[in-house]
């Protein structure tokens, strides 16, 4: 039987669209996950941004790989139904950390975050993936947007540089560009959203979210999984997260003293 918080159906829906809402999936967690943000933006790590671009108003920080120096990302990592569930979702025996990445947009931020999809940064494949994104307060505007069945597209899409609008890599010809799927009359899903609500998310799923002009602010924690047959490749340029140092080679599987399974535990 699924785990409480999942049906077949949101197993079945997940794998076709690459995407599904889950209820409650952090919400005996959101005032850890809340303290754990503080903590994180009162001592960023190594790769954290302002997301600073002339013309946008507000603050939107992100930063991401922190979860080991963060207690409260630990408790919740190890503690709540996130690995069973990506388990289920994922049709996978065991389940790794990949990295956590938190994503603070303050009332009034108008930058939206653009499409794209997370997969073509990363220096790991495989079908069975998935991204918890889940808001620390109520969402509506800035919601985080999907487009199902993306995530089964041809060509990854072509990963891009928030701020500064350029490639990430230069071989540009392996990839398709970023698609405007509201010009080209894509299907995109959206819900409303209360803390500790989750969406689900394949690494290769088109997704983005608006700015946040709202008077109150839409903190959000993701958590990035892999399952058994993800798999490290190698980028043309450097990767994000980078993850210096890790000597792995293509085709291994990511090394568990850096990405520890967490399922079965």
């Amino acid at each position: 039987m699924p785990h409480p918080l999942l049906t077949q159906d949101m197993i079945e829906t997940y794998q076709r669209d690459g995407v599904v809402l889950i209820r409650g999936l952090f919400s005996d967690w959101v005032e850890e996950l809340r303290a754990g943000v503080e903590r994180n933006m009162d001592d960023p790590g190594p790769y954290a941004s302002e997301n600073e671009k002339e013309g946008e108003t507000g603050r939107f920080f992100d930063d991401y790989c922190n979860w080991q120096r963060i207690p409260e990302f630990v408790q919740v990592i190890h503690q709540s139904p996130a690995a069973q569930v990506a388990a289920e979702l994922m049709g996978s025996q065991e389940v790794q950390v990949f990295h956590d990445h938190v994503l603070v947009k303050e009332p009034g931020t108008s930058m939206a975050t653009p499409w794209h999809s997370d997969g073509p940064y990363y220096f790991v494949e495989g079908r069975q993936t998935v991204s918890f994104w889940s808001p620390l307060d109520p969402v509506d505007e800035a919601t985080l947007r999907m487009v199902p069945g993306s995530h089964c597209w041809e060509k990854p899409v072509l990963p891009m540089r928030w701020v500064q609008d350029e490639a990430y890599f230069p071989n540009i010809e392996d990839y398709m560009p970023v698609p405007d799927p509201e010009a080209e009359g894509m299907e995109i899903v959206e819900w409303a959203m209360q803390p500790g609500d989750a969406v689900a998310f394949n690494y290769h799923v088109l997704h983005g979210t608006r700015g946040n002009r709202s008077t109150t602010r839409r903190r959000a924690f993701s958590l990035r999984l892999v399952g058994d047959d993800a798999r490290y490749v190698e980028r043309p340029g450097r990767t994000s997260p980078p993850f210096p140092g890790h000597g792995m080679v293509p085709g291994q599987r990511l090394r568990e003293d850096w990405f520890p399974v967490i399922w079965p535990t």
